[in-house]
């Protein structure tokens, strides 16, 4: 069988992942495939580990939680080597977005979650008398995640320690797109000195994934393709299990009149080509008022020729495309819009170097019917539209498939918060761009095609939760109103209903005391 590659060249007839770097092209290393039996018996280990995991408590797990921060701290800067040697990615964007989001997100659940996940009392309507309301949580057990290449630390260490916290077990499956940072994952949770089996990292394509998905696990937590994640989404529904997907993204930015435009042009620049462009929540789709649109577009395209493009070692602002077959896509793209009338102001070809560079592109004169304008195209690319006002913005800004983040700039708050308030998606930002999803307290996750489900925040906790209810009864009443014989109360009960529906307490009383006196009035002397 042959080998999984993340270069274009030739593979070898290995099952091997074999590991190419985007900013040279050498060879780095190899990486055993997982087969199906190995996902069996990694979801197996896990399995025997969660009653114990569920049983410590939250208070005890957040201790244990600990000496993850405390590895981040010690080996964070090593770990962040690793994931640019991996990524391309320069070693700022590896420790910032990287590793010192997952801390974040560590001091977040630190904090909060005992309150989050504790019980707590919940309203019992009066016609459950002398009873009371809770609201709990539990574990849902074993969850398998699988995360891609992009943010190939941040997105796979999220969502397992948001599972931990709840008292989860957790098989990951990193991309092979990105090994290393799967052996640093690995290592993480090693040194960190977690129970064996609590966390189990399979290495492995996409057969790998697809073994998970089958597996016996419990919930599945996907971040990739929407057409991968509908797949996810398929196997989940034969069992059933409960599945989260972070899937793409074709995030707005609009540009009001009255907007900061010099720090919006360099909110621009960040925002497009951050990552190499290669982030579910990167500016691609560009809405500027036609009153600033010439003005604005040239102070974004002089930010965008100050980006240096090069490795981790060039000191650069902007790295390499982390998957190859990417560069296609971005190539595709951009052909298509040209050929339907875009101009190139900047970029639009791969750089004439080693290693999978391309350079920041900008494009006016985007329409609709483009692909650059309807497909996600994860690279380093900036699409311009003119539009006649915010309205208009807003308009074409909904209209479309995706639903991930979106912002808006204006110096009036209020303007922008409505505006804001008004976009379909998931997160949307006033006067910022892509760092709402840094905030651990924000829930994260898209609309429409761009997923299901939430993390981070409150909701990202206990979304790894079941939630049970649970109905006290005080034992204050002998005779319970609702309960057999009825003879003789329908009066009471529509005296209820009608006192109720009605908003009437002086009626709704009437009838709940004469129920609890079995529907009789009481008796005059």
């Amino acid at each position: 069988m042959t080998a999984v590659s993340t270069s274009p060249t030739t593979p070898s007839p290995a099952r091997v992942i074999e590991k190419f770097s985007p900013v040279s092209g050498e060879k780095l290393q190899e990486f055993p495939i997982s087969s199906a039996e190995d996902v069996e018996a990694a979801v197996a280990r896990a399995r025997a580990a969660f009653v114990g995991w569920r049983d410590l408590g939250l208070t005890r797990r957040l201790e244990i939680l600990d000496r993850v921060r405390e590895v981040l701290l010690k080996k964070g800067e090593e770990y962040a080597r690793e994931i640019s040697r991996d990524t391309g990615k320069p070693y700022q964007d590896s420790l910032s977005t990287e590793i010192l989001a997952v801390a974040l997100l560590l001091e977040y659940n630190r904090k909060k979650a005992p309150k989050i996940l504790a019980r707590r009392r919940a309203k019992t309507p009066i016609v459950f008398a002398g009873k009371s309301s809770l609201i709990e949580y539990f574990p849902r057990g074993v969850v398998g995640v699988i995360s891609p290449w992009n943010f190939p630390f941040q997105l796979g260490v999220a969502p397992v320690i948001s599972a931990l916290v709840g008292g989860n077990t957790v098989v990951l499956k990193p991309s092979e797109v990105t090994p290393i940072t799967g052996e640093v994952v690995r290592d993480l949770f090693a040194q960190a000195g977690l129970p064996e089996g609590v966390v189990e990292v399979i290495q492995g394509d996409g057969s790998t994934g697809a073994a998970l998905c089958q597996a016996d696990v419990d919930m599945l937590f996907f971040t990739g393709s929407v057409a991968t994640g509908r797949k996810v989404m398929a196997a989940a529904a034969k069992r059933p299990i409960p599945v989260e997907l972070e899937l793409g993204g074709k995030d707005a930015m609009i540009v009001c009149a009255d907007a900061n435009i010099k720090r919006a042009a360099k909110a621009a620049a960040w925002g497009a080509f951050a990552n190499c462009g290669q982030v579910c929540v990167s500016v691609e789709r560009l809405f500027v008022v036609e009153s600033i649109h010439d003005k604005f577009v040239e102070l974004v395209r002089e930010e965008v020729e100050n980006i240096r493009v090069g490795g981790p070692d060039d000191d650069a602002d902007v790295g390499p495309m982390i998957f190859a077959p990417q560069l296609k896509t971005v190539t595709r793209h951009i052909a298509d819009a040209i050929e339907r009338g875009a101009k190139v102001l900047t970029g639009g070809e791969q750089l004439r170097r080693d290693g999978q560079f391309f350079a920041p592109t900008m494009l006016t004169d985007i329409t609709p019917e483009m692909e650059i304008y309807r497909e996600e195209t994860f690279g380093p690319v900036l699409p311009i539209i003119k539009v006649r006002d915010e309205e208009e913005a807003l308009r074409l800004a909904n209209d479309h498939k995706y639903g991930l983040n979106a912002s808006v700039w204006t110096q009036n708050i209020k303007k922008g918060i409505s505006l804001a308030s008004r976009l379909e998606c998931g997160q949307a930002t006033v006067n910022d761009v892509i760092n709402s999803v840094g905030n651990p307290s924000l829930p994260f996750g898209g609309v429409k095609s761009s997923g299901i489900g939430r993390y981070h925040g409150p909701d990202g906790l206990r979304a790894f939760m079941h939630t049970k209810a649970i109905m006290v009864d005080r034992g204050i009443l002998n005779n319970e109103p609702l309960w057999f014989p009825y003879a003789g109360k329908y009066p009471a009960v529509a005296q209820l209903f009608r006192g109720l529906l009605g908003r009437k307490v002086p009626q709704m009383a009437g009838g709940m005391i004469k129920l609890l006196r079995g529907g009789k009035s009481k008796k005059k002397r």
